[in-house]
Parts: structure tokens; sequence; C-alpha cells
């Protein structure tokens, strides 16, 4: 198989599209590392009221769920305490950032709800000397929580008031029981419950038909042969490789800040919802320029195509192997979600909430909805593994053999989603699989089906938890 030609004469434009990547890469670490994550949020207010209110409406009715059934969402999700702390600290940094006089309400019934009543004391006193609407909020939180006079109001005229300041949801509710002293059972509990059983029936039953495929791979040696196999490293120099990932890296970056700009400046406020699914999934169409140039410069001097330099072209027989593998890597992944969860708690680290928070999935309209799912169901999985996994481990592993191509593309995937310390470990474990499968198979197929699988469950698990 012919090695492509190199052009030594590019070298120039190469140096200038390492710049060009570098600055965009240095801008969008100086803006993570400098912003608040709530400022990239529209509406933060209304996203991270149903983020914690849901939250807490599930751990109500986790709490009326049998004892071994709490103890096993106890170790896969965390305790009511953990909700509890994650609650605050994210109402406290919205605090510092919005103006919204609710975020401080919510904020008070928190504190109320965990105890803690000096600093409850210190924001009531501070209420004091503001205007409205910050009388009428002590005028309900003093009552409630620190047996503060309500000032002859009843508890019918104090519920009308709660009425007026609060949607309906988990803050009013407990302001409403907090009130009256009179518990009532939470109408949105079961039905969370009824659906966090389903998402955990469904991780249990693909971590089950995985143990059957992992047996079956491991007694069918023969099976881990791929006739149709890219091959592995691949046949272009490593240099080459590294040439298509930095320029197109760049023209990739140029089109990501020219849709964003364009995005801010060109859409008007009815369209705007559907401006940010145009933009997301014309964010992904950024890595066509690493894609195209791949086809031109490596597959086909090569003699190969985009399919066939991946390992995609698959018969009957391939799509079955493709399916075991692939149940395999997601229970791989769940099983090192669960542990990473497990392991954060321990060291009282959690992810962000709008790290995995998606507006369009909880609140957009159907179609918004669909859409958002085709971009990161389908699209996704599709091109960040020919970019990541084909190409990057691909040149990789020319120099640093299997494993430590493997370690460092899974380390540059995990950097590029931008998440905390928690959501790193958990994207650089699916890397890992991810590139593991790849030299295994010599295909992309079951890495991209993984991808897929997993996306799918985190947009479901938003959906059926936070939509309404």
């Amino acid at each position: 198989m012919p090695a492509p030609v190199e052009r030594r004469h590019l070298g120039g434009l190469t140096s200038l599209s390492a710049l060009v990547l570098l600055a965009f890469v240095a801008l969008v670490t100086w803006l993570h590392a400098t912003g608040s994550p709530v400022t990239d949020v529209v509406e933060p207010e209304r996203a991270l009221a149903i983020v914690v209110g849901h939250t807490f409406d599930l751990d109500d009715g986790i709490d009326g769920a049998p004892a071994w059934e709490r103890r096993l969402y106890g170790w896969l999700l965390g305790s009511r305490a953990d909700d509890v702390a994650d609650a605050l600290r994210w109402y406290d940094e919205l605090e510092a950032e919005s103006l919204e006089p609710t975020v401080d309400l919510h904020l008070a019934i928190l504190e109320g709800e965990a105890g803690h009543d000096a600093r409850l004391r210190r924001r009531l006193d501070e209420w004091t000397r503001r205007g409205e609407p910050f009388g009428t909020f002590r005028r309900l939180v003093g009552p409630a929580y620190l047996a503060v006079e309500s000032g002859g109001a009843d508890a019918t005229g104090l519920v009308a008031q709660i009425d007026a300041q609060l949607e309906p949801g988990w803050f009013h509710d407990r302001l409403v029981v907090r009130l009256t002293r009179a518990e009532a059972p939470n109408p949105r509990a079961g039905p969370l419950l009824v659906r966090l059983r389903v998402l955990i029936l469904l991780e249990v039953a693909v971590l089950g038909l995985a143990l059957v495929a992992l047996a079956w791979w491991v007694r069918h040696p023969g099976e881990r042969s791929w006739p149709a196999a890219a091959p592995l490293p691949p046949p272009w120099p490593g240099r080459a490789g590294f040439d298509v990932l930095v320029r197109g890296g760049a023209l990739g970056a140029l089109l990501l800040a020219a849709l964003h700009v364009g995005a801010a400046f060109l859409t008007s406020e009815s369209s705007r919802p559907y401006a940010r699914v145009v933009v997301g999934t014309a964010t992904n169409l950024a890595f066509l320029p690493v894609i195209l140039l791949a086809w031109r410069r490596l597959l086909r001097p090569s003699g190969l195509g985009l399919a066939g330099g991946f390992g995609l072209i698959l018969t009957r027989a391939d799509v079955r192997r493709v399916l075991r593998v692939a149940l395999v890597l997601v229970a791989a992944g769940q099983a090192g979600d669960w542990g990473l969860g497990a392991a954060g708690r321990v060291l009282e680290i959690s992810s962000h909430w709008t790290e995995w928070f998606d507006r369009d999935l909880v609140w957009g309209a159907w179609p918004v909805v669909l859409a958002t799912l085709v971009d990161t169901v389908v699209l996704t999985p599709v091109f960040e593994e020919v970019v990541f996994r084909g190409l990057l481990f691909g040149a990789l592993r020319r120099r640093l053999g299997p494993a430590g191509a493997a370690l460092v593309s899974a380390a540059v995937f995990a950097l590029a989603h931008g998440y905390g310390v928690l959501g790193f470990a958990a994207v650089f474990w699916s890397g890992l699989l991810w590139a593991w499968a790849y030299e295994q198979t010599g295909s992309l197929a079951p890495s991209i089906t993984a991808h897929a699988v997993d996306n799918l469950s985190a947009s479901l698990a938003v959906i059926l938890v936070l939509r309404a």
C-alpha cells in the first residue's frame, strides 16, 4: 500500500495553523478559567431551580422506597446530604452572578432546610435594609424556619403570598409545609422514582447482556479478527497525520468562532432556540476540515476510502460483532461512571450542573428536542470518533504504541470537553475504552455505537428527570 508523499513546502502553513489553533485553545481556556460556568447558561435562574427542585423531588421519592433500594441509590447517586451541599454551593455561585430576587429566596429556603440558622439570620437582617420583594421574603422565611413572628398574618394569607412569589415546585412546597407545619405528600416524587427505576433497570440489563457478550467473545477468539479492519498503525507517516490534525483543527477553530459570532449577532429572539440547535449541529461540522484533509492527504494516497480507512465497511456478521463489543464498552463505561461517582463522594468532588444540563432537552419544543438528539446521538459520535480515535489515536499509535496512544488521545479528548475533575475522569475513561476497542477490532464502529448509546442514555436521563 503506497504511502502519501510528504509536501515539505507546506511546513510554514502547518506552523501558522498551529499558532491559530493554540490561540483558539488559549482563548477558550482563559474564558473557562476566568468566567463563571453559569454565564454560559441561558436563563440560569430557571435552569438551576429545575435542577435542584427535581433533584429533591427525586430524593423525596427515594425516601419512600424500600430500605435496600435506598441503599442502592445511595451508592449510585449519593445521599440527600450530598444534594443539599451541591445545591447550596451552586446557588451561592448563582447569587454572585444574578440580580434575580428569586435566587435569594431559593437560597434562603435551602439554608433553612439545611439547618444553617446563623447564616439564614444574617440573610434576613440584610433583607431588612432592602426594598421589596425582600420584605415579603423576610415575612415568609422568618416564621417558616426561625420562629419569627409573622406579623399577624394567618396561614392562608401567607400561603397566598408564597403562591405569588414562587412557581409551583419543590421550593414552593417546602416553604408552605414549613409555614403551615403540615407535611403533605410530594406529588412529583412517585413519577420521578418510577422513571429512575426504569433507567436503572435498563443499565442493569445492559450490564447483564454485556457479561454474556464478553463471555462469548472470550470463548470465540476467532471473532476478534475483523476481515475489513483498518490498518493499525495507519499506512501514512506520523508527520503527515499531525499536519492534517493541526491544519484541520485550525480551520475548525476559525469556523467555530465565525458560527458563534454570527449566532450572537444575526439571530432574532424568536428564532434563537432553533438557532442554538443549528449552531450546536454546525459545531460538529467544525470536524469536517480535519476529515476532508485526512481523506485527501492521508487516505486517498494510501488507496483507502473514508469507510475502509476506519474499518467501517461491515457485513451482516460484522454488525453482530459490533453490537457485542459495543455492549461491553457501554457496560464498562457505566461501571466506571458508578465507580468515579463513588470516589467523588468520598473525596467530596462532584460534577457541576452546567456540565450535563441542556436547556433544549429540558424545556425546548419537541422539534428542538429531536434535533438536539440527532446532533448528540448521531453526528457527535461519528465525528468525534473519526477525529479522536481514527486520526489522533492512529497518528500517535505509530510513535507511542497502543497504550501510550490510548492514554494521550484520551487525555486530549477529555480536555476538549472542558469539564471539571470528575467529568474529565469520566470522559478520559470512555476515551481509553474506545481506543482499546479500535485497537482490538480495527473498526470505529464499536466505539461509535457505544458513544451514541452513552450520549443517548445521558440525554434520556436529563429528559426523564428534569423535563416537566
